[in-house]
């Protein structure tokens, strides 16, 4: 069962972030925007249960909560911390990565898969511990072309400064290695 170690504001006033002393997984991420989505995940269910949230994004040692603006986040963190608490931790679970985008990106040339690498590794370097610090992160969509598609998830995922300035610094990064790259959020 995961302590909650400290408790983060985000750059995303709606989105808080908790750091825990054990982690939830190991290198898998859970993102979910809805209830449904989250259906399988008894973690998440039990957070969407409770009023107000909108979103919950987890990795390892941390675990992303977004809310609608409407609750007081003083008494809303009290009724997360309860299953974040009781859930099981990264070694009393297994779990599958399964993602939606798996079978466009695995549908990839060698020369398409080689670009994707070097710009998975750029954003991986320049990008990802940025957003993951602010209890985001990005994951990549597809690749076709030039236009590179991108999913922001947790806090990254409502902020209004994920789809402006974030996007455009991202878009200029990668076009540092790929000079004709579009980069669009999905």
């Amino acid at each position: 069962m995961p302590k909650i170690a400290e408790i983060e504001g985000t750059p995303n006033p709606n989105a808080m972030k908790f750091i825990l002393k054990e982690p939830l997984t190991w290198g898998i991420t859970r993102s979910y925007d809805n209830v449904e989505q989250a259906k399988d995940d008894p973690l998440a269910s039990q957070l969407f249960d409770i009023e107000h949230v909108t979103n919950v994004f987890y990795v390892d040692h941390w675990i992303t909560v977004t809310q609608d603006g409407g609750a007081d986040w003083h008494e809303l963190q009290r009724k997360l911390a309860e299953p974040i608490r009781a859930a099981p931790g990264a070694d009393e679970q297994t779990a599958a990565a399964t993602t939606s985008s798996a079978a466009a990106l695995a549908d990839l040339t060698p020369a398409d898969q080689e670009r994707l690498d070097r710009i998975n590794e750029l954003l991986d370097e320049q990008i990802r511990p940025y957003l993951q610090g602010d209890g985001g992160d990005l994951y990549v969509m597809g690749l076709s072309g030039n236009t590179l598609s991108v999913h922001y998830q947790g806090a990254c995922g409502s902020c209004p400064s994920s789809l402006s300035g974030t996007l455009a610094g991202i878009e200029n990064l990668v076009k540092s290695i790929e000079p004709d790259i579009e980069v669009i959020a999905v």
